[in-house]
């Protein structure tokens, strides 16, 4: 990831120039990232001069509903530009990718919202943070396809010539079963449905009552239900993973079918978008972001992920990004910046 000097003089880093802004904001926390708007392509992740960096909580709005939502972004992009020791007369870009951005209409909704926080010329965009997850592993470059999975799941394909297409994203309701919350809540499930009897033993119930520090399956209903948050829940996934290596049949289960959810939902995007060509053997980049496909000891989803995706499609071209997707989200406002001079200069 490239390195950051919170604090960094304006007038050192920035200039006249002024800076843009990248926002990943997710269903967990929002990372706000600030990029002097003048810098020269930087020639590896590590080269991106990150001059400030903020975290706030979360900005899914269908998650904590969109006053809290608009909140944390403001409160998120005000903490990254005093660290660079500057103000929102300096930004010349922001691009905001934020989970729960579905439809045109969400997008015009925040587009109308962060122009009355910023005064002047500046550009603005808003996107899906699986945009931002892509552009993390292409450095900017909005080709291939990105598959996210962590408290949520979903995933987004370009193609050359600007087509889009995504696949799940739809929130736990609608059953996106691949994610950190789907592994999580099948486990509780799990749970319960052995303490009454109507599924098999699971050595799923010690783990999470110890983890949980609570004495018996009839406590997770009220550990549930007093704070269903989506990130919560997720948070048991590393228990359900611990569980699975230790050859339990039901969390093998729930994993092996979450990696083939995850894959099906990749194959579906690279389908319609024939990011693979017509033969479906062309290579393509996949990135992969999210805390459910880091690596673990023996069970290791993201290359279960990948083994059943390149069955069907041999150029798989797995990657794992350098840099965060909020350092993805400032490539893509620098980009636009940079187009959008050499426009207004003729070149």
């Amino acid at each position: 990831m490239g390195g950051y000097e919170n604090g960094d003089s304006l007038a050192d880093v920035a200039g006249e120039d002024g800076v843009v802004l990248g926002v990943d904001g997710g269903t967990t926390n929002t990372v706000c990232v600030c990029l002097p708007a003048a810098m020269p392509p930087p020639e590896s992740p590590a080269a991106v001069p990150v001059l400030a960096r903020a975290v706030a909580g979360s900005s899914n709005r269908n998650s904590v509903g969109e006053s809290a939502a608009l909140e944390t972004l403001e409160q998120v992009m005000t903490q990254a530009l005093a660290m660079a020791n500057t103000d929102r007369s300096a930004v010349r870009a922001v691009c905001l990718a934020v989970s729960g951005v579905n439809h045109p209409s969400d997008q015009q909704r925040m587009l109308e919202w962060i122009r009355d926080l910023f005064p002047g010329n500046a550009k603005f965009y808003v996107e899906n943070d699986a945009v931002a997850a892509l552009a993390s592993g292409t450095m900017g470059k909005l080709h291939g396809c990105v598959l996210i999975a962590g408290t949520g799941s979903i995933a987004y394909g370009v193609t050359e010539d600007g087509k889009v297409a995504r696949a799940a994203g739809a929130g736990p309701v609608l059953g996106d079963w691949g994610s950190g919350y789907g592994i999580a809540a099948q486990a509780l499930t799990a749970v319960i449905k052995a303490h009454d009897g109507r599924g098999p033993q699971t050595s799923l119930t010690q783990y999470i009552l110890k983890k949980l520090e609570l004495s018996s399956p009839d406590e997770i209903i009220g550990w549930t239900y007093a704070d269903p948050s989506w990130a919560r829940i997720a948070a048991l996934v590393p228990v359900v993973v611990s569980s699975a290596e230790d050859g339990d049949e039901v969390a093998n289960k729930i994993l092996h079918d979450s990696v083939q959810e995850l894959a099906d939902t990749v194959i579906a995007v690279v389908r319609r978008l024939r990011l693979c060509g017509e033969d479906e053997k062309d290579k393509f980049p996949l990135v992969l972001v999210g805390g459910v496909l880091e690596g673990n000891k023996k069970w290791d989803i993201s290359g279960e992920v990948i083994k059943c995706i390149s069955k069907v499609f041999p150029g798989t071209n797995p990657i794992w990004p350098e840099v965060e997707p909020a350092i993805g989200a400032a490539l893509l406002a620098w980009s636009h910046h940079r187009k959008g001079l050499k426009l207004e200069n003729g070149s």
